[in-house]
């Protein structure tokens, strides 16, 4: 993952982290799509979509709302909330004119991600949503839409800095329906590992045993759903609840927060990532995770997990695309 995206991908502890819209006869009516402005316009951009743009602008540029002005229509499948997208993009600090960062561009080099109000940061959901496959947007984007009043130290951005994106949409699917909680048939409870009661919602209350945690990845089905099955490098929205195998603490949990997170396989941890490959919608996993297929020898600080924390997950497998 570029640096960028593993800034603004705002997934919490497992990611870590249009008016001149040219709108085409297949667009989706009920897209709103952010318009273009003064300055987004004032953004010039040259090449051919899947090359490396000529991006030149006067500094410093500003902007009071996300602008986004279409340098080249797509005609494919439209960018929606929810959808699966892959985008290549270069960003610009709008004061500086420096170059923040870029995927480098062709399909190759495309960045997946869910194009989700809660995972993105505002200003780089409003660029790419209404997006037809194969446009190329220009976006300037304020603090306000980006990192607020701290800015970015790390990405050179400072508290004033509007960015600009200058993004390709190389590929974009239609959102797929969302399931509550895991619908699977149960499966017996794996002996040995942690137990779990689910609440009425189907938030898991996980009991680990007094015992030592195992020194390998354990993957075990609690419900087997029949739905579409998790590809490598998928897009998959799940709840879950994390705690630490040591102290039973939770950690982390979507249902805490009262919404399903969405992510790529290839953006969490491992072993949560293989929990996910392979299994089908509708299934709650348990899994068991060791700090070499978790967040390693440096651990979580800020989740709370040392380098030697076991995790323990109960994951819903709820959509697939």
């Amino acid at each position: 993952m570029s640096k960028f995206l593993s800034s603004i991908a705002l997934a919490g502890v497992l990611a870590l982290s249009l008016a001149a819209c040219s709108a085409t006869s297949n667009a989706d009516s009920s897209c709103v799509a952010t318009k273009a402005g003064a300055s987004s316009d004032k953004v010039s951009v040259k090449g051919k979509f899947g090359a490396e743009p000529t991006v030149k602008f006067t500094t410093p540029l500003t902007a009071k709302a996300t602008e986004r002005t279409v340098d080249i229509a797509g005609k494919g499948t439209v960018a929606q909330s929810g959808s699966a997208v892959s985008i290549n993009y270069t960003v610009f600090n709008a004061t500086t004119g420096k170059k923040i960062d870029s995927t480098g561009f062709g399909k190759a080099k495309a960045q997946p991600l869910t194009l989700d109000k809660k995972s993105l940061i505002p200003g780089l959901y409003k660029a790419v949503a209404c997006s037809p496959q194969g446009s190329r947007v220009s976006a300037i984007i304020p603090p306000a839409d980006a990192f607020g009043k701290t800015g970015s130290p790390s990405l050179g951005i400072g508290a004033k800095d509007s960015i600009i994106f200058v993004i390709d949409v190389v590929s974009a699917k239609k959102p797929v329906s969302v399931l509550k909680k895991a619908n699977g048939t149960a499966q017996p409870a794996p002996a040995g590992l942690p137990t779990v009661k689910l609440a009425a919602s189907g938030s898991p209350t996980i009991t680990v045993p007094k015992t030592d945690a195992p020194a390998t990845l354990q993957i075990a089905d609690l419900k087997k759903g029949s739905g579409a099955t998790v590809k490598d490098g998928a897009s998959v929205t799940v709840h879950y609840t994390g705690v630490i195998w040591g102290t039973g603490k939770v950690f982390d949990s979507s249902w805490t927060k009262g919404t399903p997170a969405t992510f790529q396989t290839t953006g969490v941890v491992p072993g949560f990532g293989k929990a996910l490959v392979g299994q089908k919608v509708g299934s709650q996993v348990l899994a068991v995770i060791p700090p070499a297929d978790g967040y390693g020898a440096a651990g979580q600080a800020q989740a709370g997990i040392s380098g030697t924390d076991t995790l323990v997950f109960v994951i819903d497998i709820l959509a697939t695309q």
